[in-house]
């Protein structure tokens, strides 16, 4: 049966964008069936709207099953694995500049607010989503404008394993990042 990798972009993200195709070129020439799904309206995520969409793309998880998600898509992912059925695992998950905790350097929009708001305020269980991954690690930048490093904590709690790179900016498209070898790193690892 192959391994099966999802990975969500984050907020106002796109499956081409960055380092996605590079990381999707790698793990399928590894054997990887790799899906990146264009989430709804990335420009105003909504925690109901990208979990069903992650649960409609993935269809039934099983221990075959790996995610890497960005910034926003982090979190998707985490409240995706929480609504997952009792006992149910996946492999695993890797997560890039994700957050729970606080975001910073945002514009000063209402519409930006309220997505903000909606993300950082809904309650979420780390614990019920930790019994449903095998294993984890989450990547930080440590000149992430958007997400700062304290919000590696939450991943401890995850039990991801937390890696800390120098001046990778947010790891968008946008700050250059076409390849983060980290990534594929833990997913062989962990896959």
């Amino acid at each position: 049966m192959p391994k099966k990798i999802f990975i969500i972009h984050g907020w106002e993200g796109y499956p081409e964008e960055g380092w996605f195709p590079w990381l999707k070129k790698e793990l399928e020439e590894r054997g990887f069936e790799v899906h990146v799904p264009q989430m709804p309206d990335a420009a105003r995520p909504r925690i109901s709207r990208w979990v069903h969409a992650i649960a409609k793309t993935v269809g039934t998880p099983d221990s075959h099953t790996y995610f890497v998600g960005h910034s926003m898509g982090c979190q998707a992912i985490v409240r995706y694995m929480e609504s997952l059925p009792a006992g149910k695992k996946v492999g695993g998950a890797v997560f890039v500049a994700g957050f729970f905790k606080r975001l910073t350097g945002l514009e000063d929009n209402p519409e930006v607010k309220k997505t903000e708001r909606h993300w950082l305020r809904t309650p979420i269980s780390l614990g019920k989503a930790r019994h449903h991954m095998k294993r984890s690690a989450a990547i930080f930048s440590d000149n992430d404008p958007f997400v700062p490093l304290d919000n590696k904590d939450d991943f401890k709690k995850l039990g991801s394993k937390i890696i800390v790179e120098h001046k990778k900016g947010h790891f968008s498209g946008s700050d250059g990042i076409k390849e983060i070898p980290s990534v594929l790193d833990e997913l062989l690892k962990t896959a």
